[in-house]
């Protein structure tokens, strides 16, 4: 983790960046590629394709990336368009995948860097619920099988790739924790059908976030239950246990999916999750682009995030579901009494919660401490933002929700 080599990568990187258009990132090449790999031609549902043709014109105009993050984005690109060729592949060899319910799932979502991705790693020690793990998102296909879940080889395949990662970019594990068994968020899912925030975390594509944030995310969405009900198939719980801040300005579409679901939607002062986010944005960006302004990325961010809040909470009020099926959890209460929290949130619901489950939380509890990989240090004032002017942003927020606000 500590060796020169991944600065030599990238110093070397800068010197070939001239070359770098040399890495294809048009859709055709993309779209070609896929073909290639699995000698399969059905990406499923077309509607993905404007979204990819948008992103990928946004990246080659905008996102100024190194020869580095180039190959990354192809690499990553093309590996969510064999997944949709792999997975309707399964569909049309195994039509009961497309018979699965989900139903009841619960989905984690609110403010990013809000203990969201905490408590997703607590309610998964319960045995009856069931998360997606990064590696079976990575590589969906085929259908993970119970027998075999906990040495399936894409595993070490997953963990392969986070360790090259992890080189470029080391300072990401004290900000977010990655691992291949880990629990990971819906937006590796929503990726795959290229109507997803995930894509301005890593890459400057403002085009393509502005015209995002203009669409109908139901299209994503039914992706998103076609995803699970391939996971499932072969390995199912008695529910989903979801988590995505972005499934926040996607509520309206998440609630017209899954009529069903319940929600926990997390709290914090805004102030800290937008200097938190912020420099999440920048390691990201600053491992696959040539140039990176941490003031742009800190005045996107928090326009972003005020808008996010905006969307997310006009949806709620206007009953995109009934009030009984949110619960709202202050991070300040989750970080104090995170089993207190859990209980709140079973009993809301009406869920069972076993003595199984309690003492599987109370062992992920005692084994897992914040900053574990050092401290996450960040503020606003190196992202050039204002604390008076980004009071005033959020004030309504604070008001209604009981957040803290600063002195």
């Amino acid at each position: 983790m500590t060796s020169a080599w991944p600065q030599l990568v990238l110093r070397g990187a800068r010197i070939f960046d001239g070359a770098a258009r040399l890495v294809r990132l048009d859709p055709e090449s993309l779209l070609a590629g896929a073909r290639r790999r699995t000698k399969l031609d059905d990406f499923g549902d077309p509607s993905f394709r404007d979204p990819l043709r948008r992103l990928m014109q946004s990246i080659e105009e905008e996102s100024r990336l190194s020869i580095v993050g180039r190959i990354a984005a192809r690499h990553d690109l093309t590996g969510m368009l064999v997944n949709r060729l792999l997975m309707e592949r399964d569909r049309r060899q195994n039509p009961a995948i497309a018979d699965e319910q989900i139903r009841r799932p619960l989905f984690i979502l609110g403010l990013p860097r809000s203990g969201s991705t905490f408590l997703h790693g607590l309610l998964a020690q319960d045995p009856a619920n069931r998360v997606p793990r990064h590696w079976e998102l990575r590589s969906p296909s085929p259908p993970p099988d119970r027998a075999t879940y906990d040495t399936d080889p894409r595993i070490e395949r997953a963990a392969r790739d986070i360790r090259w990662f992890l080189r470029l970019a080391p300072r990401f594990k004290t900000i977010h924790p990655v691992g291949a068994q880990l629990p990971e968020e819906c937006v590796v899912i929503l990726s795959h059908s290229f109507l997803s925030f995930q894509f301005s975390s890593t890459w400057f594509v403002p085009s393509y976030q502005s015209w995002l944030d203009r669409q109908d995310l139901r299209p994503a969405y039914r992706y998103h239950r076609q995803f699970l009900q391939n996971l499932q198939w072969r390995c199912s719980g008695e529910r989903w246990v979801l988590k995505a801040p972005p499934h926040l300005p996607g509520l309206r579409a998440l609630c017209a999916t899954y009529p069903d679901a319940n929600m926990v939607v997390t709290h914090r002062d805004p102030l800290e999750v937008v200097a938190s986010v912020t420099s999440l944005h920048v390691v990201l960006r600053q491992t696959f682009s040539a140039f990176v302004d941490p003031v742009k990325v800190g005045d996107e961010v928090t326009k972003l995030l005020a808008d996010d809040i905006r969307r997310g909470f006009e949806a709620r009020d206007e009953g995109c579901a009934p009030p009984e099926r949110f619960v709202d959890v202050q991070y300040a209460d989750l970080v104090r009494d995170p089993m207190g929290i859990v209980r709140r949130i079973y009993r809301h619901f009406d869920l069972p919660l076993s003595a199984e489950a309690e003492q599987a939380m109370q062992r992920h509890l005692g084994r897992n401490r914040k900053d574990a990989e050092g401290p996450h240090v960040y503020s606003l004032a190196e992202f050039g933002l204002d604390e008076r002017v980004e009071r005033e942003r959020y004030r309504a927020y604070w008001d209604r929700w009981g957040v803290p606000a600063p002195a």
